[in-house]
């Protein structure tokens, strides 16, 4: 900084020549020095007000943004930092074929308490009582004074129990945010679906994990971050299913049956449109598995899957295919049925003693049911050529179906294959398979001979199957099964613009030790329609059904499971998008007939 000196020597002598007082030129610099430094105080003094001012403005819009933000949120309880890395919970919905809902995620609360923070937990103990009636107050006021510091009190809540809690207002009680599972339709497809439940646990997350049936067999994909917003789509139309199971639900009640079980297949894709098992459970509270007693009458047990069972009868259908295939026979060769027929020191006879013999044509074998006629079809066959086209079908492994059950669902399958297992296992007896298995042998026939793999996904594109049985041998056993509905065991299954062609069987229940029980039947009935074209096929199986109208119990595919799947078929073939073919008679027919 250069400072002006007060009396410049310059000006000081050139006012002296002038005759003026020096003095003047000195007060003049001291007034314009003291002005030039009030104006620089004053400059910086009006700076910092400026600053000062800013500052209280930015301040004043970020106290109030922030008191905007608070009033907008939800209110939260207050959460300490947690390390680790973050649990997710989200999970993909899952959807029917035609995008309804069947399962997705619900946004809930879990209630845990930090006793030391704990105002009154006597008080809390008897409040929480009140609102949930399974907890003990004194077990409460035990562990709230024992010194922990955290104890969960429960894993999720619904809306009306966290208002319930929250008003008990003690500091120590404290929610945490989670997601849930939310099966929307209850019971319906439960089995299906499965269930889920909470795998890693924190304060403020959950991670939801499958724990049965799809949920569990697609619990990776379901998970998948990159795919949460993507619903799983999967094959069954969940109308049809509720539909199937109220008819299976009255039919089992009606047929004083302990059980019952549908399936219902498209047989050009695959696609299962409908399974059921009853008794059924609601997944959004799975109950426990049982104990004790038999795993088959707990309500978790899939009997449309698990349910490996001796199918009787519907199996001749199958030694009557293949030995036509094989060129054996046709549909109208005779073949010896007479009974009883004895192999070695086994007695082969017809049900309650009958005898269709000494011939019966292979299609009568089927409308009869005859076990003798299909015993000899297959001893012409061979045991060995028998298994292999079983095992073609499906019948000896477990069925490639989504869901977590479904690889331990293994046919039970004789060690040694004798002459008399080939006899036995012709119809349906000595070998065990589920509901499952025979739907999709059944869609083989009814798909022109081609065998698809099952499927609970629905699928966008149809995958190669394996030819089992030629279009023409496909034909004939569609046809053979039609005359069993028109003149056969299964004449209840008769539907009016529907025709339905099927087979019936009849199994006594094998006991836990060995040998059967014949007061206790497996009543199936393995249906495809329109027979004359067929695009379903319907497997519906009661046990120990009973029909106690008449003057002795009937317990018979053909009074028990028949009517039932009727019903099915009356009932879902309209929403299937199939039109009943109606034989009307012709207008001049009318007219002659009234003159």
């Amino acid at each position: 900084m250069i400072r002006t000196p007060l009396r410049p020597l310059a000006r000081v002598l050139s006012a002296r020549e002038k005759g003026e007082n020096p003095d003047h030129i000195e007060r003049e610099n001291i007034r314009l020095r003291v002005e030039a430094t009030r104006a620089r105080a004053q400059n910086r003094a009006e700076g910092r007000l400026l600053l000062l001012g800013l500052a209280f403005f930015a301040a004043f819009i970020l106290v109030g943004a922030r008191m905007g933000l608070l009033a907008a949120s939800v209110p939260q309880e207050p959460r300490s930092a947690a390390s680790g890395a973050e649990i997710s919970g989200r999970r993909a919905d899952i959807t029917d074929r035609n995008g309804r809902i069947l399962a997705t995620n619900f946004s809930t609360f879990s209630l845990y308490a930090q006793p030391k923070q704990m105002v009154d937990p006597a008080h809390v103990a008897k409040g929480l009582v009140d609102i949930f009636p399974d907890m003990n107050v004194d077990d409460l006021q035990r562990r709230f004074t024992d010194g922990r510091s955290f104890m969960w009190l429960r894993k999720k809540l619904s809306p009306e129990q966290m208002q319930a809690v929250h008003d008990i207002g003690d500091p120590g009680l404290l929610f945490g945010p989670r997601d849930m599972r939310l099966y929307p339709n209850g019971k319906l497809a439960a089995h299906i679906l499965g269930g889920a439940s909470f795998g890693a646990e924190g304060v403020h997350s959950a991670e939801v994990i499958g724990v049965a049936g799809v949920e569990r067999a697609m619990d990776a994909r379901l998970r998948d971050p990159a795919q949460a917003a993507t619903p799983l789509a999967l094959s069954i139309d969940l109308t049809v299913q509720s539909t199937m199971a109220e008819v299976l639900d009255a039919g089992m009640t009606m047929m004083n049956a302990k059980g019952a079980a549908g399936v219902l297949m498209d047989v050009h894709t695959g696609e299962v449109i409908a399974m059921v098992s009853l008794p059924d459970f609601d997944p959004n509270d799975r109950p426990q598995p049982l104990l004790s007693g038999d795993p088959g009458d707990s309500p978790l047990f899939n009997r449309a899957l698990q349910g490996v069972y001796e199918l009787g009868s519907t199996f001749k259908i199958f030694a009557a295919a293949q030995a036509i295939e094989l060129g054996l026979v046709n549909a109208d060769t005779l073949v010896d049925a007479n009974a009883p027929m004895r192999w070695g020191k086994h007695k082969i006879g017809e049900f309650e003693g009958k005898n269709y013999g000494p011939l019966l044509s292979v299609t009568d074998i089927i409308v009869k049911s005859s076990n003798v006629g299909t015993a000899n079809l297959a001893l012409k066959i061979g045991g060995m050529r028998q298994q292999a086209f079983l095992k073609s079908l499906g019948l000896f492994d477990a069925t490639p179906l989504e869901l977590i059950e479904a690889p331990g669902a293994i046919p039970l399958i004789p060690k040694r294959w004798p002459d008399i297992v080939t006899i036995t296992a012709s119809y349906g007896h000595g070998m065990s398979a589920s509901p499952m298995h025979l739907a999709a042998a059944y869609a083989a026939i009814a798909n022109d001979g081609v065998m698809l793999p099952p499927t609970l996904l629905k699928r966008d594109k149809i995958p190669q199957g394996t030819r089992v049985l030629s279009a023409n041998t496909a034909a004939i056993a569609a046809s053979m099964l039609r005359q069993v509905v028109t003149r056969g065991t299964a004449s209840m299954g008769e539907v009016e613009g529907y025709d339905v062609g099927g087979k019936t069987g009849t199994a006594d229940k094998v006991k836990r030790g060995g040998g059967y029980d014949k007061g206790k039947n497996i009543n199936t009935f393995a249906a495809m329609f329109p027979a004359s074209d067929p695009q379903y096929v319907l497997v519906v199986t009661l046990d120990e059904a009973s029909e106690n109208t008449g003057p002795k119990p009937r317990r018979t595919a053909g009074w028990t499971a028949v009517p039932v799947a009727a019903e099915v078929i009356r009932r879902t073939a309209p929403l299937l998008g199939l039109r009943p073919q109606i034989e009307y008679t012709p207008l001049n027919t009318v007219s002659a007939a009234r003159q």
